[in-house]
């Protein structure tokens, strides 16, 4: 089957949506956007014009992408036709921004972030004839965010990753309009940044003699550091696509790196070693020992130095109370602080924290453990046992980035089929799916209107538990980031996942185009099997552009022995069920795993 043929069927596809979406491919979906007749073709003669010389930041990354991509280096001139005109416009709010594409013009209206976001959709829009023509099709696009807050973290504590992948991370999350690059730097399993007057915590505390892979022990040692250079460096690479780093040192809990090193912050003394297996630790920082806060404040200042963030997260999840319990410091500081038990202890030790912090001119966040024993006055927390600490804190008026497991954790699994996949976090009994993710809602009707406002975004979580290579990262969060980047950033009510589907279409080709390993969907109406006289009717549209999907009916491997589907199958019930089995090729080559018929 050609290429020819299932781009057909696609372009029909298109012409069965709302006049309003037909063209715009762009993932999240903008407010509003305007299809017109025509397009804007880009070729030697187009040229950049800028208006206000802010604008150059933006035009320089935006050039350096169609250089890497295209080939092309448009340059900047004063005026001409042929143009793409990027304005400054200083009264429009930060992240809205205007696109206009007509035959001759391209402008760009936006301050700041509006107008990078501008440019991020723009490159979404460019398409490519089969003799090399870039052109873009006429279009007026009036967007803004959904949520002020739009984030993704990665867990480098629990394994390592480079400079140059971090970087390549932020690339993607910025395309998609994430702003909030939430980064997990110290864990029980390894402390990734560097503070210079504790050296010793990244000289030992960063590295481990193995890696537990499911039940089994890799033996091969790993670890790894951020410099305080390489954190600057990343910073500003982020702060340039308009993505803020949080940073998050885990305390009271999660804390065995630091004890390995300082085991005299504990409440035993240790000794500790950081440990090979995963799972809650016992062991914590001595909420009874003034050196305990003398260490975690002059981590801290070094922390926020680096880190421009309105906010620092400090953990406060999974702190098991047994060590505070038998520790006689622990049971003075309860005592002399009139507390009533282990959980207010962990608020005292919350509050001290936070009032640091405020003084050197931040904000913290915190899991939604930090509701235990009372939540200190200005903290945002990050609710992610399901919705229940976000809709409790929201109604006490306090900020909330809603994260809950059952939807938003992307190291959990992608289907039911586990085998099919590779190892995820086994622990938790339902996958997250590309639809759930997508059919996310903030908004609980659980939290009043009034306090709906203290919702301020989302984030999805990417534990590294069982998420050893980049490749997995790519695998596991991909396309289910692109599924939370349309619930973060556009309209509620324009949201339709029939139409999603339709765009991932595009961007899935373009990722697969970059390199970027993401998990192949199952073709469209795999899991929709009508019943018509004791047959099973099927029809399949190819999940990415230009893919092809190849099946069986006996069982067999179908990227073996499969078939290429052009058109309904209709199949004997009878033979229905694991009998019958799917692949999806990418034009690169890629196969998906094998998707079989669920015979319920």
């Amino acid at each position: 089957m050609s290429k020819s043929f299932f781009t057909l069927l696609f372009s029909l596809f298109l012409m069965s949506l709302p006049i309003a979406t037909q063209g715009v491919s762009i993932v999240p979906l903008p407010k509003h956007a305007e299809q017109l007749s025509g397009e804007f073709e880009i070729s030697a003669s187009t040229k950049i014009v800028m208006q206000g010389k802010e604008c150059m930041p933006v035009i320089s990354l935006f050039q350096d992408v169609l250089v890497n991509n295209y080939g092309i280096k448009l340059p900047i001139s004063s005026s001409g036709k042929n143009i793409i005109r990027f304005i400054l416009d200083v009264k429009m709010e930060d992240e809205r921004y205007e696109l206009k594409v007509t035959k001759d013009e391209i402008q760009l209206i936006g301050n700041n972030a509006g107008l990078f976001y501008a440019s991020q959709s723009l490159l979404q829009l460019i398409q490519i004839a089969d003799n090399g023509k870039l052109s873009i099709p006429n279009i007026k696009i009036i967007d803004e965010p959904r949520f002020k807050y739009r984030g993704l973290m990665l867990d480098v504590a629990r394994y390592f990753y480079t400079v140059d992948y971090i970087k390549k991370f932020i690339d993607l999350m910025a395309y998609y309009k994430f702003n909030v690059f939430h980064w997990h730097l110290t864990e029980d399993a390894g402390w990734r940044i560097e503070i210079k007057k504790y050296p010793q915590l990244t000289q030992k505390g960063a590295w481990r003699s193995s890696t537990q892979h499911g039940d089994k022990q890799d033996r091969i040692p790993h670890g790894g550091f951020y410099t305080q250079e390489q954190i600057k460096d990343i910073v500003k690479y982020a702060a340039d696509r308009h993505v803020t780093i949080i940073p998050e040192i885990e305390m009271p809990g999660h804390a065995m790196a630091a004890l390995s090193v300082f085991p005299e912050l504990s409440c035993t003394g240790g000794p500790f070693a950081i440990p090979l297996q995963w799972g809650i630790k016992e062991e914590i920082f001595c909420a009874g020992k003034e050196q305990t806060f003398e260490f975690l404040e002059n981590v801290l200042s070094e922390v926020i130095e680096l880190f421009p963030s309105k906010y620092i997260h400090i953990g406060g999840d999974e702190a098991l109370k047994r060590r505070w319990k038998e520790c006689p410091k622990c049971q003075e500081r309860i005592k002399d602080e009139g507390l009533k038990d282990e959980h207010e202890l962990q608020s005292y030790f919350v509050r001290r924290i936070e009032k640091f912090v405020n003084s050197k001119g931040k904000q913290i966040i915190g899991w939604d453990e930090i509701l235990e024993g009372g939540i200190a006055p200005n903290a945002t927390v990050m609710s992610w046992r399901g919705e229940e600490g976000g809709i409790a804190a929201a109604s006490q008026g306090h900020d909330v980035i809603m994260t809950p497991n059952n939807y938003l954790y992307f190291d959990y699994y992608q289907s039911k089929d586990r085998a099919n996949e590779p190892i995820g976090a086994h622990w938790y009994p339902l996958p997250v799916t590309l639809s759930d993710v997508y059919n996310y809602e903030p908004y609980t009707d659980r939290i009043s209107t009034e306090h709906q406002k203290h919702i301020i975004g989302v984030q999805a979580n990417i534990w590294m538990e069982m998420i050893h290579s980049e490749a997995n990262v790519e695998y596991m969060t991909f396309p289910r980031a692109l599924a939370l980047a349309e619930v973060a950033w556009s309209p509620r009510e324009s949201k339709s996942y029939q139409n999603f589907l339709s765009r991932l279409s595009l961007r899935l080709s373009e990722l697969d185009k970059k390199g970027i390993l993401f998990r192949i969907p199952e073709p469209e109406g795999w899991s929709n099997v009508k019943i018509e006289s004791g047959m099973a009717i099927i029809q399949l549209t190819p999940p990415v552009a230009g893919s092809v999907i190849y099946y069986t009916i006996d069982g067999t491997d179908p990227s073996v022995y499969g078939k290429i589907y052009q058109d309904t199958l209709r199949i004997p019930l009878k033979l229905t069920g694991a009998n019958v089995k799917c692949v999806v090729q990418l034009a690169t080559g890629r196969y998906s795993g094998i998707y079989t018929l669920s015979s319920d």
